[in-house]
């Protein structure tokens, strides 16, 4: 059997792959700057956004709080007039990356942490590097890549911007499976 403290290396060094991939495809390959698009009148919506004093958190607009409400003709008016939408407000200030980054990597290492658990239960020592690798990437993977569908099917997050983390995912991925494989106990 394969002990947890015996993978150490290979979920701090998964950890480390996935944070340095992420890092490349958003700071220097950048393919998802066009996931965000302006709005035309931005200032007009952050000037009423701002009259109504939110705190920070999740809106989604049209809000209807019970179901009931939806055969309303004034709801009904509203879901077929539009928008439709999700709005996730910040505390105000400017962004700082710190702890975000931090909580990326974190995140990272406790996602590197559950697959090497689920791996010591399923694999034994000396599995073949390509078995191990198969596990570990696939794991990581549907962690990764599966985690945006829901917000595409319930949400309306649109499909291209679901493909694109699915392929962040896919790279994950692979860098998880790589360490794990490299370092497996023999």
């Amino acid at each position: 059997m394969v002990t947890l403290p015996s993978l150490w290396l290979p979920i701090l060094l998964a950890a480390v792959l996935v944070f340095v991939a992420s890092s490349l495809i958003h700071m220097a390959v950048r393919w998802h700057n066009s996931d965000y698009r302006p709005l035309a009148n931005e200032d007009e919506v952050r000037a009423a956004i701002l009259k109504g004093s939110p705190t920070p958190g999740q809106y989604v607009l049209p809000h209807c709080g019970d179901h009931s409400r939806m055969r309303e003709p004034e709801m009904l008016k509203k879901f077929e007039e539009g928008p439709l939408g999700l709005l996730y407000l910040r505390a105000p200030g400017v962004p700082t990356l710190g702890p975000s980054l931090g909580g990326w990597f974190l995140f990272n290492v406790v996602l590197s942490f559950c697959i090497a658990y689920l791996l010591s239960r399923t694999l034994g020592p000396g599995t073949p590097r390509l078995q191990v690798f198969r596990v570990a990437a696939t794991i990581c993977f549907l962690i990764h890549a599966g985690g945006a569908m829901p917000a595409a099917i319930w949400m309306g997050k649109p499909w291209r911007v679901v493909l694109k983390e699915a392929a962040d995912g896919l790279l994950y991925g692979l860098a998880t499976g790589a360490a794990f494989s490299w370092l497996w106990p023999r």
